[in-house]
């Protein structure tokens, strides 16, 4: 069931950077080490809702209706133009402290879930990836589609942690030229815009 093909796969789908990855490594740069690690928690987290769609067939009917699809599909966008434009017009200064900068854990969790549960792909991504590792004989499907699932969001929490604490490396070059955060922070906003107009041009 978990095979070499199967972990290959998954890593290949994770390392490619996405919203997830994005809110991480700028959270990492502009709150700190713990910060990059709470947001990595919230962009697994949000994969569970979409875990729980695939098992309840859900992910089925979203598949079969264009209106749902285009509800969720919407709605993720909107809240990636509303982060594109908040990082835009943010003119905070990024400094090193290693607390969380009056930001708290619990905001930072549920402004990374929200990311993942307005991705209508991620559930798509669930009906049509991890079924084809699933042995059509076994006896226990359901089991063996939440022990792949539960691998997939481990594989996921370790390489965002290491996308933020990458990100947190560099942080007193960032910190150290105001030019630097600038053209940081407008990229990043200019990452969230366009993740935003590739979901909205998304088919099913």
């Amino acid at each position: 069931m978990i095979t070499a093909e199967f972990l290959l796969t998954s890593l290949v789908v994770v390392l490619i950077p996405g919203t997830g990855v994005v809110y991480t490594v700028s959270t990492g740069i502009a709150r700190g080490r713990r910060a990059s690690v709470w947001a990595a928690l919230g962009c697994t987290a949000g994969i569970l809702p979409h875990l729980l769609a695939t098992t309840l067939g859900l992910a089925a009917v979203m598949h079969s209706s264009a209106l749902a699809f285009q509800a969720l599909k919407y709605a993720g966008v909107a809240y990636l133009l509303f982060l594109a434009f908040a990082t835009w017009r943010d003119r905070s200064a990024f400094a090193v402290d290693e607390s969380l900068s009056g930001v708290p854990a619990v905001g930072l969790v549920l402004k990374a879930f929200l990311l993942n549960i307005l991705n209508p792909k991620l559930t798509l991504f669930f009906l049509a990836f991890l079924p084809q590792f699933i042995d059509p004989a076994s006896a226990t499907p359901l089991v063996d589609l939440l022990v792949l699932s539960a691998v997939f969001m481990a594989m996921t929490f370790v390489v965002f942690v290491a996308y933020g604490l990458l990100a947190h490396a560099f942080r007193r070059f960032v910190v150290d030229s105001a030019r630097v955060q600038g053209v940081l922070r407008y990229g990043f906003a200019g990452a969230f815009a366009a993740l935003a107009a590739r979901l909205a041009a998304a088919d099913r």
